[in-house]
Order: structure tokens, then sequence, then C-alpha cells
């Protein structure tokens, strides 16, 4: 399985010969500048809230790419309305696709669209693709729902926003894990704003010190999970 980030939430996953785009903003992200959106392909792009800094490239990359879209109904209508049909609508739940399965998860958070209409509940994800499991917290607070996963699924990695001031900061990310039990962290939404800027050797000694591993990929890199 591969993972390549892209900045602020988005980033690719490669598993299952199927190629997994969350979060699409890369040409409205000033520190994605060097990523080429017009080389990217996909077979899903899949949907974590309205905001447009998780859908700035949304439309663009869905007809681009001619990948499935799974989000929220609400998201769905609003991409439906602007031409993009391969699509799967979801809400808390999970649904086994040909190569996995994939259940949505609340996230603590708001959601609305670049037009300003409701963009139903904010979500997360639990992917079971290549034999792992694969947690993308969305943009979340830290929440006590968190525990249940530890009930369901021994996780293999969880994707967790880190930043703070919209979610979780480091500290609470830490937390978090504890929550889900679960020790290898991917940290996205953070250092794309001022607001949401850390110290990156802090944040991997937090988690160091915890016997906890922060993985912090560069924009455009490519990990091996």
């Amino acid at each position: 399985m591969k993972y390549t980030y892209y900045g602020q939430s988005c980033f690719l996953l490669e598993a299952a010969g199927k190629k997994l785009l969350f979060d699409p903003f890369i040409s409205h992200n000033p520190i994605a500048k060097n990523i080429d959106t017009t080389a990217i392909e996909a077979d899903y792009i899949l949907v974590s809230h309205g905001h447009a800094d998780h859908v700035a490239d949304l439309v663009t990359l869905a007809k681009q790419t001619q990948a499935t879209v799974i989000a929220m109904p609400e998201i769905i209508d609003w991409i439906s309305k602007q031409g993009i049909e391969k699509v799967h609508g979801m809400n808390f739940g999970k649904f086994t696709f040909d190569w996995g399965v994939v259940r949505m998860v609340p996230a603590t958070h708001s959601s609305s669209l670049p037009d300003g209409s409701y963009g139903g509940n904010p979500a997360g994800f639990v992917l079971e693709v290549d034999s792992k499991q694969i947690y993308f917290a969305g943009d979340t607070g830290l929440t006590i729902e968190m525990k249940v996963l530890a009930e369901i699924y021994n996780l293999d990695y969880a994707i967790l926003p880190i930043g703070g001031n919209y979610t979780m900061d480091v500290d609470d990310a830490l937390i978090a894990t504890k929550y889900f039990d679960c020790d290898k962290v991917i940290g996205v939404h953070y250092n794309t704003f001022p607001v949401i800027e850390i110290d990156t050797q802090t944040a991997l000694d937090k988690f160091a010190r915890e016997k906890k591993t922060l993985l912090l990929p560069a924009i455009g890199e490519t990990i091996s999970l």
C-alpha cells in the first residue's frame, strides 16, 4: 500500500489495484503549488465534508479522472448538479466495494459547501483494504466516540488532523490514539495557514515520548504503509 501526500488533508492511497483520493484541495493550496493536478489519477474520491479546503478541486478532478465520488448525500447532490454522474452516496455506516470495505464514521466539526448550502454531516472513514485497517478522521475535534473504533477494529494506521484551531492539535491527537488504540499516525491538516502552523519537531518528539510513530511526509512524497 502506498500513501502520497498532497497537502492539507488531501492524499492518495494506492491499494488493491485502486487509487483512492481523499479531500481534493491542491490547486488552491499555496504550499502545494508544485503538484501537477493534471497528472493525478484516481478510481475513487472520498470526501469527508464540504468545506472548500477539502473540495476545491473535487469537481475538476472527478471529471478528469472519471473516479467515483464517495460522500454524504448532500455533497453528492451538489456535485451532481455540476455534471458528476459517477457517485456513491453514504452516511454513517459501511459498504463493501469490490476492493474493500468503507465505513463512514462521525467527526466533530461543521460542514457547508462553497456555495453556502448545507454539506451534510462531517465524517471520517475507516477502510479495510489490502489486509490493513486505515482510519482517516477527517476534520474533527477530540471526541469520546472514537473509543468505539477500538471495539470494532485493530487499526494499522490513523490519519489525523494535528493543526489545532479547527481540529485536534498534536496533544489531542495523542489522546485519540489511546481511545482507538493505534500507535502509527500520519498527520494532516497542519501548516497550510498561519492559524494551523505547528512545530513539527516538537510534534515528532511528543509522539516519540509516548512510544508512538508520527509520520509527516512532505507534500508530493510517497511512502509505503
